[in-house]
């Protein structure tokens, strides 16, 4: 039997799938069920700040309306404080609680005072790591990106200045060097990145002339770019790595290990054909290690990363001249 165990900053994991920050995590039984199948490790849903703005204000409202109908009805009920993120801190909690996999928690904030305070409650909920899921959409032009990416590195560098557990940056693409926001990060206590995160898209119906805002899921061609940085990246940092994005299956798993990834994390697959089918993943795996006569991941991690690839140039523009110069109508 291949041994497909691994370690994402400096934690054991028996083999490198883990189930991504998704609504696979909002169920006990869903993380559950993972851990049964197979998952090396699994990061729940994130807690996004916007969230709990919007929920303060939700409960202020309803707290208030009619207080103004009657002198009195100020008096009717003690005053109420609003809990913040403690409900999601409390279900993550309990999930850690639940499984013998290690539980990596997702945080998505916007405010720098946010960032801080609910990583340091996060810590507290026994996680293994804390994923930091940067998803900022860059609207004003005024703003130039040395600034962007200077806020970057500020919120990554004061999250690392109050947790000790482990931090994973799932980065955006969108940035002018991401290989160099790497380099960056990694200075400032990131133990891992995980590439990419993928945004979230309005569409326009032109029949209704609206927007539309539907989740769609990920394909196997969007795996190409994060497959093309992380092996870029191999080599060149003491980061982990993990892909994420259009793994659907085993030979997707083999292409980001092959690249230099240490995990493959996995949502939309999973969620089409169900949490099982990580199984039938592995099975893949097991049977492309068995096939090519590999006793581990590790002697074939990061062998097609432009370190180690016999042709260095494939990833880079050289490439992309030779196929355009190749091409016949």
């Amino acid at each position: 039997m291949a041994d497909l165990s691994t370690s994402y900053m400096g934690i054991p994991l028996k083999n490198p799938l883990v189930v991504a920050a998704s609504s696979l995590s909002n169920h006990l039984d869903f993380i559950k069920k993972a851990e049964d199948v197979g998952a090396g490790a699994l990061v729940i849903r994130s807690l996004f700040e916007e969230q709990v703005q919007l929920d303060r204000v939700r409960m202020a409202n309803t707290l208030t309306k009619g207080d103004e109908s009657f002198p009195e009805a100020t008096s009717y009920f003690p005053a109420v404080k609003y809990g913040g993120p403690s409900e999601h801190l409390m279900w993550v909690e309990r999930a850690v609680k639940a499984v013998k996999m290690p539980i990596f928690g997702s945080l998505n904030a916007v405010s720098p005072g946010a960032w801080i305070e609910y990583a340091r409650q996060m810590e507290q909920t026994g996680v293994a790591g804390i994923e930091l899921n940067i998803y900022a959409v860059a609207t004003d032009p005024t703003k130039p990106a040395s600034e962007i990416e200077k806020q970057l590195f500020d919120t990554v560098q004061a999250v690392r200045e109050v947790v000790k557990v482990p931090l994973a940056l799932k980065m955006s693409m969108f940035y002018t060097n991401p290989i160099n926001i790497v380099h960056e990060v990694e200075k400032r206590g990131i133990n891992a990145v995980v590439m990419f995160n993928r945004f979230l898209q309005p569409d326009i119906d032109p029949d209704t002339q609206t927007l539309l805002n539907e989740m769609v899921w990920s394909t196997p061609a969007e795996m190409k770019i994060p497959l093309r940085y992380v092996a870029l990246l191999y080599g060149r940092t003491q980061c982990d790595i993990g892909l994420t994005t259009g793994v659907h299956h085993g030979r997707d798993v083999v292409k980001a290990l092959l690249a230099g990834a240490t995990i493959v994390q996995i949502a939309a697959a999973l969620i089409k054909n169900g949490l099982p089918y990580l199984s039938t993943l592995l099975l893949q795996l097991q049977e492309w290690m068995a096939e090519h006569h590999y006793k581990s991941v590790n002697d074939f991690r990061g062998s097609l990363s432009q370190k180690n690839a016999d042709d260095p140039f494939a990833f880079e523009r050289a490439q992309y001249v030779r196929l355009l110069i190749s091409q016949r109508p």
